[in-house]
This record gives C-alpha cells, sequence and structure tokens, in this order.
C-alpha cells in the first residue's frame, strides 16, 4: 500500500469492519465495541492480510478521546467538580494505591524486580476514559449523582497520572538500582509539574469563560452551521494540544477542561449536538486502536497471568471502590455503579507500559498482559454493568442489611424538619441550580417574596444554600423520590431551567402523575426542542432566558406568599 493513502485505509478498513463486526454484536445481543475489537485485532499485525498503520490508528483514537472528553467537559460544570471533591480525591487516590499494591503483590509473586512490579500495579489502576463515559452513557446515567462522581473520580485519576509519567524518568535510576538516593531534581520536576498545571486551570478557566463564549457567539452570528461546527472541533483539539504541549497535562484532560470553559456559553447545548456525530466515529476508532494491540499468544502462554491481571482490574479495583464510596454513606446502589464504572483499564495503561518500557523498567510481557487485560476488561464491562444491576436487585431481596445499605439518605435529601411550612405547600420547585439561568430565577423569586424549594443533585451545593437560609433538597433529578421530597404534590408551580430533553420528559412525568395542577415552566434549547416538549404535558415552553425570566414574575410574583426560602 503507498504511503499516501495509508490513512485512507486504516479509515476504511477500520470504519468498515467496525460497522459489519458492531452490527452482528448488535444482532447476537452483545455490545457493538465487542465488534469493534474483533474489527482491531483482525486489521492488526498479529493476524494476517491487511495491516493498518498502528501509529495513525493511534493518534485517530486519540482525537476521538480528547472529542468525548470535550463533550464530557460540556455537561460538567467547576461547581460539579468542587461537589464531589470529597469523595473524588480520596476516592481515587486510595483506590489507585490499592490497585497499584495489588498488582505488585501478584508480580512479586512472579519473582518481578521493583521497577517492573510498581510500573504493572500502576497500568492496573487507571480506569479508560472512553470505556468508563461510553458505559455511562449507555445506561443514561452521566447525569446521576454516581455519574458526576464517577467522572470526578476519572479526572483526578488522571491528573495523578500526569504527575506518575513526570516523576517515572527521574525516579528510573532509583528503581533500577544504578542509583541510591533521590535527588533534587525529583522535587523540583514535582514542583514545576504542579505549577504548570495550576497555571493551565487559572489559565483555561479564568481567560477562556471570556474568551471561548464570546468567539463562539460571533461565529454563530454569521449563520454558517459547518463554520460552527468547525469552531466548536478546532477548539476542542487546539485547547488539548496546547495543554498537552505547553503544560504537561494529557490530551483528554485538557480537552475535557475546554468543554467545561465552552459551557459557559449559551451555545453550548447546540455546540454538543453538533459534535455528536464525530465523536462517537471517532470514539469507535479508539476500540479498534486496542484491538489491534492485541496478541492471541500470550493467552496460552500465560494463561493464570492473564486470569489474574483480568481478577484485578474486574474484581480488585471494584471492591476496593465500593467499599470506599460505601464508606462515604453513599446507597449500594450507587457503589455498584461506580465499581462497575471502574472496572476496566485503557489508554493511560499502554502509556504508562510504553513509557516503562523506554526506561527499561519494564518488558513486553508486561506490555502484553496489560493489553490482553484491558481487552477482556474492556469486553467484559457492558457485562459487569449489567450484573451490578442484578446484584443490587438480588441483595435487595435477599438481605436487610442490603435494604439498608440502598435506604440509608444523606441529610441533604430531604428538607429538614424545621423547615417552614409554607415550603410544603403552594410552593415553587426550581430544578437544575448548576444553570446560570437557575440562579437568576432564584433570585428573583426572593425578591418577590415567593417561596422556592432548590432541587440539585450535588450535595454539597444544597448543604451550601441551606446554610445561606434557603430550603433545598438534593436527589436524582429523574427520581420521582426527589419531587416527593420536594412536596410537589402541594406545590403550585415547577420550574426547569436549561436542560436536556431527556431529563425533561421523566420529571414532567413524574410531577405530572403526583400533582396533575402543578403549572411546569420549561426552557427550550431551540425551536426543534420547543416542539418536542410541546408533546409532553406542561405548562409553557420558552425559548431563551429572559423570556422564561419574564414569565415567572408575571406568573408566579402575584400569588407569592412567605419569605423568599428563606
Amino acid at each position: 500500500m503507498p504511503h499516501e493513502v495509508s490513512l485512507i485505509a486504516a479509515l476504511a478498513f477500520g470504519f468498515g469492519l467496525a460497522l459489519i463486526f458492531g452490527f452482528i454484536a448488535e444482532r447476537l445481543k452483545a455490545p457493538a465495541l465487542l465488534g469493534y475489537l474483533f474489527a482491531g485485532f483482525l486489521i492488526g499485525p498479529f493476524t494476517p492480510g491487511f495491516v493498518a498503520d498502528v501509529t495513525l490508528t493511534n493518534q485517530l483514537a486519540e482525537v476521538g478521546v480528547m472529542l468525548l472528553m470535550f463533550g464530557v467537559g460540556m455537561h460538567f460544570s467547576m461547581g460539579d467538580l468542587m461537589s464531589v471533591k470529597k469523595i473524588a480525591i480520596p476516592g481515587a487516590i486510595v483506590q489507585m494505591l490499592a490497585a497499584t499494591l495489588m498488582g505488585m503483590g501478584i508480580a512479586h509473586y512472579w519473582d518481578w524486580p521493583l521497577g517492573q512490579s510498581l510500573v504493572f500495579g500502576l497500568a492496573l489502576s487507571v480506569a479508560s476514559t472512553v470505556v468508563l463515559l461510553k458505559a455511562l452513557e449507555a445506561k443514561g446515567q452521566t447525569n446521576t449523582p454516581q455519574g458526576r462522581i464517577a467522572v470526578g473520580w476519572l479526572v483526578v485519576e488522571d491528573l495523578a497520572m500526569v504527575l506518575v509519567l513526570v516523576l517515572l524518568p527521574p525516579l528510573a535510576p532509583v528503581l533500577l538500582g544504578t542509583q541510591t538516593q533521590l535527588g533534587m531534581s525529583v522535587v523540583m520536576d514535582i514542583g514545576i509539574t504542579l505549577l504548570k498545571v495550576l497555571l493551565f486551570l487559572v489559565l483555561i478557566l479564568a481567560g477562556g469563560k471570556k474568551v471561548i463564549p464570546w468567539m463562539l457567539w460571533h461565529i454563530a452570528k454569521t449563520g454558517s452551521r459547518e463554520l460552527f461546527t468547525l469552531s466548536v472541533i478546532a477548539l476542542a483539539i487546539s485547547f488539548a494540544y496546547v495543554a498537552s504541549a505547553l503544560f504537561g497535562v494529557s490530551f483528554a484532560l485538557g480537552a475535557f477542561f475546554a468543554g467545561m470553559v465552552m459551557r459557559e456559553s449559551d451555545l453550548s447545548h447546540r455546540a454538543a449536538t453538533e459534535s455528536l456525530p464525530l465523536r462517537d466515529a471517532f470514539a469507535v476508532l479508539f476500540f479498534v486502536s486496542v484491538g489491534m494491540l492485541f496478541q492471541p499468544m500470550v493467552v496460552i502462554e500465560y494463561p493464570l497471568r492473564v486470569l489474574a491481571v483480568v481478577g484485578i482490574i474486574v474484581i480488585g479495583k471494584s471492591l476496593a471502590a465500593g467499599i470506599l464510596v460505601l464508606m462515604f454513606r453513599y446507597p449500594l446502589q450507587s457503589a455498584l455503579t461506580i465499581s462497575a464504572s471502574l472496572a476496566q483499564i485503557g489508554e493511560f495503561s499502554f502509556i504508562l507500559v510504553s513509557l516503562g518500557i523506554y526506561l527499561g523498567l519494564a518488558d513486553l510481557q508486561v506490555q502484553s498482559l496489560i493489553v490482553s487485560g484491558a481487552i477482556i476488561s474492556i469486553a467484559l464491562n457492558p457485562l459487569v454493568f449489567s450484573l451490578a444491576g442484578k446484584a443490587n436487585e438480588g441483595l435487595l431481596k435477599r438481605f436487610r442489611w442490603a435494604r439498608n445499605l440502598n435506604a440509608r439518605s444523606h441529610t441533604a435529601e430531604s428538607l429538614p424538619e424545621d423547615t417552614v411550612t409554607e415550603a410544603r405547600s403552594g410552593h415553587v420547585i426550581l430544578f437544575n441550580y448548576r444553570s446560570h439561568l437557575a440562579k437568576r430565577i432564584l433570585s428573583t423569586l426572593v425578591e418577590s417574596k415567593t417561596i422556592c424549594v432548590v432541587v440539585d443533585t450535588r450535595r454539597e451545593v444544597v448543604l451550601d444554600l441551606r446554610k445561606k437560609g434557603y430550603v433545598a433538597v438534593s436527589g436524582e433529578l429523574t427520581d420521582p423520590t426527589t419531587l416527593v421530597q420536594a412536596h410537589v404534590v402541594h406545590a403550585k408551580a415547577l420550574i426547569l431551567p436549561h436542560m436536556d430533553l431527556s431529563d425533561i420528559t421523566p420529571i414532567c412525568n413524574h410531577a405530572r402523575m403526583l400533582n396533575p395542577d402543578i403549572q411546569i415552566l420549561v426552557e427550550a434549547e431551540s425551536s426543534e426542542e420547543k416542539s418536542r416538549i410541546s408533546e409532553l404535558n406542561v405548562t409553557e415552553i420558552y425559548l431563551g432566558e429572559d423570556l422564561i425570566l419574564g414569565a415567572i414574575v408575571e406568573k408566579l410574583a402575584r400569588s407569592s406568599v412567605g419569605h423568599g426560602g428563606h
């Protein structure tokens, strides 16, 4: 194959075989990603016939990871990240430490040297960005409390791995035994790395919040759809590249924070929608590229070692994560979901092992075992998710302790006993406090002395609102129990600003079932979304922040009672 068409050939065979075997997998009631992995195996270097350019395919896969993380960032605010920091930071660190120690323990049993054992253990400790997000999307749990915890957990893991990749080269001589003491260079490297990451966060979150929304707005005013889509893709990839080149953070992490900045724009929903096809297409190439790395002989030569690796990834990591989540007083269902989310490894593990081989800390056997463990755990992940749900149901039926674990709630998930009685009848319920519009609406209601109960998924935000004197309750937005806790039965209105249609539909249905007379006011992002929402039994639909805000003042302020939720 001539060099100049190697990219076209990789795309043609990659997409074509992924389509064929992904379709076959779905027809067999198996996850499509199994078909993608098999397609990659067929065009990899370990099978006869056409062999795709591994370097090109890996770079295309990296684009998929960037676009996927960029999309997640557009649905994930800094407030979301900070709201899960109390569980995500210690949880990710302890879980990584537990998985690393498990890996080092089994490697010591195999008589591997310390450096190789450490690289092996660390490679087992970090979950795959793409697999985690695809699993959450498939289950519709990206915007649930456990979904946000899992994403926050992933961000902490990525940051930790950035630090590991920086520290490994100066530590290599000590791990290899050629040097006995740590020099000042290690301390300097740590300091420089932390400074770079901090500088990156300051620049992108402070400067980017003004520049990106302004630029996106002016591009949208041209009326060119392709120019708008191009601007979204250019921002995602450019920010990821700059973040990696100048500040040393990963492409995925740079794209994630770029998405968080773009979220501040009123056009973020449109940006997410129009970039979705490209994100999905390139995500497929990630699974194809992983399949290309699979060496079937390693399973034949070292079956017990492969089994041990898969056991640590799927069982060891899951148990560690689940126990940690339960220790933070989250329900059993949340613990099982987060455990299933992290029961795989992927792109960072490959990068770490490649660096280990370059430094002489690892060999090809480590790489083969890690790749085999990654492919098997990725293939098993949909099954693990399914088993987690069934395990939750089975445990609830058979054991009282499981029912107690699942039923326990945080203080933020129900109104305090001393809540004013006006907040239990004739009040307004406001969802999705993370949006800028929701904050404006709450301020307007307070000024007009209308009692408002704020509903948000983030416990820390709810507790902070209560400290300020507002009435607030935490819970999953689409769970009818959350509406019950907000006393929707006796509420006079429900306001849904800046929310996804997938969330609006069940919320409206549950609210109307519990209170047929409630007024439901919804903000639509576009004319198309307004048309789809109109099929629901809602009172009014408004296109734009100013319209819904004006309507709220007109409809609700006249009949207000109480004192603004204080």
